[in-house]
């Protein structure tokens, strides 16, 4: 079928209206520092009972940052809002790309998701405990996601505004927070036990890097709002390693503070009797009430914030596809008023509301089985798809030339592959002491298995297009070129930069 102007396909998303800091606040902000912060670590500690959260969080930025040398030089050479999709297409061929994107797809909406869990309960109990009001969780879950619905069709630039005010806010009270609990140390010493190196080899170490990973989640989108940015080639690169510095360093902080204000042998019994209050409840004795509030109020706004950011990754991703037709070319629609992904982020926000509405009905845990599990496995599939876009960047520079050196084309992006492996491996080993589960419970394994089945449907979906549209066929990967793509030119996806 040939493309044409009737399609109503969008070759690209809105050209120029990025530049690096809105792209970094898009990433830190569905990275959500005070929610890792005073939602993820504190809930590492609590679940996984590993004192080493600290150690978790550095050991996966230095991993990060590593696996970011291979991942900014791909994207020199391929700008695409698809991202890890097609970085693995790229570099491992089309089959293995439209798997890659139905574990993105999978695992992304994952971490939007169940971040709704998480907004949702906070935002109860402070209006609960604040002004007595008796709010279920979901009715202030379903007004994060009306709101959302509509700034998800805006302008990406005016959402990066938005996103930025919160940052700043959220970052400058966890660094306030950090100070204090670090001056007022438990027993009157400042304990370095959490920051001991050898919680990297301690049991659990792999309930610990998976929680630490999902802190992370959101770095990566550097690259999904690329055709977006006024120079993509420089604003990716410097945007990633900031993203990576600036989470790993203040999680880590963050993390090990906490543990000074409570001592380091009683920070996993302080974690689960408080659960998400533990930040604030060690702070509030040192701080005016206004502050806390202010503290809890952005708390609040970190969560809508990733939030928003998480939604907007989806949507593009949906974009990518749709334009491409690898999935229904009416994804690959854009607002004519404000450049956004229009139909792609409708498919997300009906997702959101199905899941919302049927937690809601199953009266399930907010924060344990929606925010908690949910995202776990959000991270679980970006960790997933991190491993197999290292070993893609290998074997993409390994097939054209380029410019690269082999620090950034090989030795970076294979030594990452190598440590993501290890990661993986550990993840999927400890996935029921993540998840507070018993050993023989079906969850440790389904929730993975969730994902190889993701990877089978779109292989199998890459197969069926070849043998049946070798013209969609050959357009995938190809970004915007897959609306010229065809089937006499199957097997360009080695393209110049």
């Amino acid at each position: 079928m040939p493309y044409s102007k009737a399609d109503n396909v969008s070759e690209v998303l809105a050209r120029g209206r990025l530049g690096i800091p809105s792209v970094l606040f898009f990433v830190i902000a569905a990275a959500a520092p005070l929610t890792v912060v005073a939602g993820g670590a504190t809930t590492g500690y609590a679940v996984t009972g590993v004192t080493g959260i600290p150690v978790s969080y550095l050991i996966i930025a230095a991993v990060l940052a590593v696996f970011s040398v291979g991942y900014v030089a791909m994207s020199r050479h391929i700008v695409n809002a698809g991202a890890f999709y097609t970085y693995v297409t790229r570099g491992l061929g089309r089959p293995t790309g439209v798997a890659a994107a139905m574990v993105a797809l999978l695992a992304y909406n994952a971490m939007q998701v169940g971040l709704y869990g998480g907004f949702g309960a906070v935002l109860a109990l402070f209006l609960h405990d604040r002004y007595g009001w008796s709010i279920a969780w979901w009715v202030c879950a379903l007004a994060a996601w009306a709101a959302v619905t509509v700034l998800g069709m805006l302008r990406i630039d005016l959402n990066g505004r938005v996103l930025a005010v919160m940052l700043v806010g959220e970052c400058a009270v966890a660094l306030i927070f950090d100070a204090v609990m670090v001056s007022h140390p438990a027993g009157g010493t400042i304990a370095l036990d959490t920051l001991a190196p050898s919680h990297a080899v301690a049991a659990g170490i792999g309930a610990a890097l998976v929680t630490a990973i999902t802190g992370f989640v959101g770095f990566e989108g550097t690259t999904v709002f690329a055709e977006e940015a006024k120079d993509p080639y420089r604003t990716v690169a410097r945007a990633t390693y900031l993203a990576v510095a600036v989470t790993g360093l203040l999680y880590g902080l963050s993390a090990w503070a906490m543990s000074v204000a409570t001592g380091p042998h009683a920070i996993v019994d302080a974690a689960r009797a408080d659960g998400t209050d533990l930040i604030f409840n060690l702070v509030s004795p040192h701080l005016g009430a206004s502050v806390v509030t202010i503290g809890r109020v952005l708390f609040i706004t970190s969560l809508f914030a990733a939030l928003l950011s998480f939604h907007h990754t989806v949507a593009r991703y949906l974009f990518a596809l749709g334009r491409e037709r690898v999935l229904p070319a009416a994804l690959g629609r854009t607002s004519r008023r404000t450049g956004a992904p229009k139909v792609g982020s409708a498919i997300q926000s009906s997702t959101a509301l199905a899941v919302l509405i049927g937690y809601a009905a199953a009266d399930a845990d907010p924060i344990t089985h929606l925010f908690f599990w949910v995202t776990v496995t959000g991270g679980l599939g970006v960790l997933i798809l991190m491993t197999v876009t290292s070993a893609a960047v290998v074997a993409y520079f390994a097939q054209v030339d380029h410019d690269e050196g082999s620090w950034r084309a090989a030795v970076a992006p294979g030594t990452a592959t190598v440590a993501l492996h290890a990661i993986l491996f550990a993840t999927v080993n400890e996935f029921d002491t993540l998840l507070g589960v018993n050993a023989h419970s079906p969850l440790r394994w389904l929730i993975p298995a969730a994902y190889a089945v993701a990877a089978l449907l779109g292989t199998t979906w890459a197969l069926i297009l070849r043998r049946t549209r070798p013209d969609i066929y050959a357009g995938i990967g190809l970004g915007a070129a897959a609306l010229t793509a065809t089937r006499h030119s199957p097997n360009r996806l080695h393209q110049p930069a």
